[in-house]
Parts: structure tokens; C-alpha cells; sequence
């Protein structure tokens, strides 16, 4: 299952992003989307995780929560 996460502040890196996941089960990939031109954060990625039970457990868990500011 593919999971948007928006709002990301520009300091999060894909470690990050898996890291916060893995937490609420297995992270296939997780990837913050950056701008061609400046390698800078876009505020949003995309995480996939192969059980859809823990990926809906995760969005339930973190929806509205903030993280790194």
C-alpha cells in the first residue's frame, strides 16, 4: 500500500520518514519528494508498506500528528 504524507518540514529525509513508519510495521520504501532544481524538499512523500493492516494502523496512528517541528 502507497501512503502519502504531507506537511513534512524541510528537514526530513527519507530515513527519517521510514523510520517513523517502521514503528507501525514493515516500510518497503519510504521517499520525501524533492524539486529537480534544488534538491530541496517539496513538504511531501510517499511511504509503502506491503501489509495493509499496518499501513492503515500507521495512518490511523500518525494522521494530524506533527513531526521534526
Amino acid at each position: 500500500m502507497k501512503i502519502y504524507v504531507g506537511g513534512l518540514p524541510p528537514e526530513v529525509t527519507d530515513d527519517n520518514l521510514k523510520d517513523l513508519f517502521a514503528s507501525h510495521g514493515q516500510v518497503e520504501s519510504a521517499t520525501v519528494v524533492k524539486d529537480r532544481s534544488t534538491n530541496q524538499s517539496r513538504g511531501f512523500g510517499f511511504v509503502e508498506m506491503p501489509v495493509s493492516g499496518e499501513a492503515s494502523a500507521a495512518i490511523t496512528a500518525l494522521s494530524g500528528t506533527q513531526f521534526m517541528g
